[in-house]
């Protein structure tokens, strides 16, 4: 079974787009968790309408924040196999068979994508060039982060690892990756499999140049360290 996680929050633009590129590629034992965080415009009535038994709408945590609104989408999902997607991107019509297909062999699968901007123009060919985007669990945590969220599905258990997040995770995908890295394996493969949709809008930055200072970028992977240390400590009693 495959559950797909989706953070909504004010995306009638755009909700459509993705839930019409996810939908056909999902069978009918699956299901798609989204998770609204008190959506002011028309986002909830555009789902609603598509009368699906596979969608299942929850109320958000209602904290501002796509961290909370993922953790609240990730402890609904029932599914053996979970992706993450953001409601404005769009996925390519090979996306879960590939990654499903990678998952036969790994806990954490990352894939490369298009990176547009929200008329889906594309703006460059690689997230993985643009981002330098390397393996190995030491380069991702104090180098360049390369778990992207939108690009990653992995097996339940390191949903169960991962949860409950950090009181201070830094994001959602940097934790996850993490924990499938410290405690199974992380995958990345060339494909691109999603339009990585960037605008004046994003709940983040990714893909463009950091704002952070260098206390910040110092405490984002300190916080992650920690984390990981107490999950290790917590683990072991």
């Amino acid at each position: 079974m495959i559950t797909v996680c989706i953070a909504t929050y004010n995306g009638e633009d755009v909700i459509r787009r993705q839930l019409d590129s996810i939908l056909p590629q999902l069978g009918k034992g699956d299901e798609v968790i989204v998770s609204d965080d008190c959506s002011s415009d028309r986002t909830l009535d555009i789902v609603k309408s598509y009368k699906s038994p596979l969608i299942k709408i929850i109320k958000g945590p209602s904290l501002g924040t796509p961290i909370a609104n993922f953790q609240n989408a990730l402890r609904h999902a029932n599914g053996d196999y979970i992706f993450l997607s953001d409601q404005d991107d769009q996925w390519l019509p090979n996306k879960v068979s590939t990654m499903m297909e990678a998952l036969k062999e790994h806990y954490c699968v990352v894939s490369d994508c298009y990176v547009t901007d929200g008329n889906l123009k594309l703006l460059n060919p690689s997230f993985y060039d643009l981002n330098q985007t390397r393996p190995g669990w030491m380069y991702n945590l104090l180098r360049k982060n390369g778990y992207l969220g939108c690009c990653m599905a992995f097996r339940r258990c390191v949903v169960e690892k991962a949860l409950p997040f950090p009181k201070h995770t830094a994001m959602h995908d940097i934790w996850i990756g993490n924990i499938a890295a410290m405690y199974y394996d992380v995958h990345f493969i060339n494909d691109r499999l999603i339009n990585f949709c960037r605008h004046n809008h994003n709940a983040s930055d990714t893909a463009g140049k950091s704002t952070a200072t260098i206390l910040q970028k110092f405490l984002f992977r300190w916080n992650t360290v920690m984390g990981l240390i107490a999950r290790r400590l917590l683990r072991t009693k």
